[in-house]
């Protein structure tokens, strides 16, 4: 026995070495913690309401702590989209009564316009927080929260309803509790989707930084140190040289973040893929590979293992995640007939109080107007959306079926989907003035800009996900170019095109508030449309104007989408599912 205590454990024959990487991995964080407090203390500044500039100082030599608070912005709003996501997603996934009110409930919110959310919160964040710049601070960050948060929460849905029957009977064989099957298995096995829509879903948000920083409400005008703010200001001064440095600093930002955060975060899900043979080309990243060889992540996990296993024990009391095998079907149809009648009568009183109140205000007659200026943007979404049909396709598919392209494009485009193109519409509206073209026609390129990229990079993706035996078999078979598209390339792609050609017609649709109102140059230049509507009656603190613009988008986003989108996804899923 005594023999046996002197022998070395396995702890003892490793032997913690502090090496260069180490020391670059303490440097690194303790500089993101002094750029997250230098942030911080800016957002929490005392600060009167009357106090808040409507325009901010436009010298490039600020750029860098515009771009610090704007990136503050981002990532607060993406911690609390992953949280609303984990919860929402969770309950309309594990709870059948709750699906049914949560699943329209979103696809009616993901309808309604960055504006109309603004237009109802400022006000609130303000009285929440008096004499501090952190109302406006999380009024921004819920705008950009809700530019973000909707495509994740369908996705980690999907991944939910989706899960492989065994690992279900694995979770319950085990006994896991509800918050063990979450961690241990929901949360992992939703992870890729989830890193790459929350990609997705940054970028997308970086389109609605200006109108999240620079917020015109009710005719009152806040302007919050960001480079979305200085983009704002440079603009109504007409100072194109310094929109080009603002270009400049968002590029460096968009691929900084790509290359220290999502690519790192997306080579590092590959560990939960579900496959039985490992992808011969798994994405790397160089920051990754430094994590992962220093000792201080794996010295802060151990320090957060005895709060999780705390947090098992006290999560115990809630119960297995397993659902009774059979349950009373009077008390069923008792639950059923309950939250049927709370859930129509919520709605009947919200809709009885929207009447009144637009009867009140502005009339019923608003809706035929808010119809007609519906008609003319959805008009511009469909040139948009054939546009980029045929110009991206042909392009997306090249690039997807070539490796050698795809490594060397991708990049490419996803700067090009992350990069938000309202930045470059100065440079637009000074083409468009010099030429003679009116934003009547003009705004379809605006909105273009920040929506075409969604049907090229998920064509992208189809393309590079068709099986190279299909290939080699057109091949063998010595099948024409033309038979290669019918029979292979279209049925392919078809619905990755779906997804794009959804997520690009919601693009295009918010993009009308920012892209039918332009001020450039200490002028304001006006497209007839509903988004120019919306942004009016934002500005001028016409609420019943905000709520019938609103209500308009939304029916005909969430009709389309009905009508149309979801009949072709029916049938991409039907039909052309590899």
């Amino acid at each position: 026995m005594p023999l046996l205590r002197t022998v070395p454990g396995a702890g003892t024959l490793r032997r913690v070495r502090f090496r260069w990487l180490d020391v670059v991995v303490a440097v690194a964080i303790v500089v993101l913690f002094y750029l997250v407090i230098q942030a911080t203390a800016g957002a929490t500044a005392p600060l009167r309401l009357a106090e808040v500039p409507s325009s901010i100082d436009t010298d490039p030599a600020l750029l860098p702590y515009y771009a610090l608070r704007s990136l503050l912005r981002m990532f607060a709003a993406l911690a609390a989209s992953l949280v609303f996501t984990f919860v929402v997603a969770t309950a309309a996934a594990r709870l059948p009564r709750a699906e049914k009110v949560i699943l329209p409930a979103l696809d009616i919110l993901q309808s309604v316009p960055i504006l109309g959310f603004l237009s109802v919160t400022v006000t609130g964040f303000i009285a929440l927080f008096p004499g501090s710049t952190l109302g406006l601070e999380s009024a921004a960050i819920f705008a950009i929260f809700t530019s973000q948060v909707w495509n994740m929460t369908f996705s980690f849905y999907a991944s939910l309803t989706s899960q492989p029957r065994d690992l279900d009977e694995a979770a319950r064989l085990m006994r896991l509790t509800k918050w063990q099957r979450f961690w241990k298995l929901d949360v992992p096995s939703g992870m890729i989707p989830l890193v790459w829509n929350g990609m997705m879903s940054f970028g997308g948000a970086w389109f609605f930084l200006a109108a999240s920083e620079a917020i015109t409400v009710n005719n009152h005008s806040y302007a919050l140190p960001g480079v979305g703010a200085y983009v704002a200001s440079a603009v109504q001064a007409g100072q194109l040289d310094r929109v080009g440095w603002a270009i400049l600093t968002m590029t460096i930002m968009v691929l900084g973040v790509n290359f220290l955060f999502w690519r790192p975060l997306v080579a590092w899900a590959e560990r939960f893929r579900q496959e039985d043979t490992a992808p011969t080309d798994r994405p790397r990243s160089v920051v990754l590979d430094v994590i992962s060889r220093s000792w201080l992540p794996r010295t802060v996990e151990r320090g957060f293992r005895p709060i999780a296993r705390g947090l098992d024990r006290a999560t115990r009391p809630f119960g297995l995640a397993e659902h009774p095998l059979r349950v009373p079907e009077a008390r069923k149809r008792t639950l059923d007939v309950a939250v049927t009648v709370l859930v129509v009568a919520a709605i009947l009183v919200g809709a009885v109080a929207a009447y009144v109140f637009i009867q009140r205000s502005v009339g019923l007659g608003a809706f035929l107007e808010a119809f007609g200026l519906g008609a003319i943007t959805m008009a511009r979404v469909v040139v948009i959306l054939l546009f980029a049909t045929i110009v991206w396709v042909p392009i997306g598919v090249w690039i997807g079926m070539n490796p050698r392209i795809s490594r060397l494009a991708q990049p490419v485009v996803q700067l090009l989907a992350s990069f938000p193109a309202n930045f470059l519409f100065p440079f637009a509206i000074a083409f468009f003035v010099a030429s003679g073209i009116p934003l009547n026609i003009g705004g379809i390129l605006l909105m273009a800009l920040g929506s075409q990229w969604y049907i090229l990079f998920n064509v992208i993706a189809g393309a590079s996900a068709i099986p190279t035996d299909l290939r080699q078999a057109m091949d063998s078979f010595g099948v024409g170019r033309v038979q290669r598209w019918r029979r292979l390339i279209l049925p392919a792609i078809f619905p990755a095109y779906v997804t794009g050609g959804i997520t690009a017609a919601g693009g295009a649709w918010n993009a009308s508030i920012v892209a039918e109102v332009v001020t450039y140059n200490h002028h304001t230049y006006t497209a007839t449309g509903l988004g120019a509507y919306i942004a009016d009656a934002t500005t001028t603190g016409d609420m019943a104007k905000v709520l019938v613009g609103v209500i308009v988008m939304s029916v005909f986003v969430v009709g389309l989408n009905r009508l149309f989108w979801r009949r072709l996804y029916a049938v991409a899923e039907r039909r052309f599912s590899l």
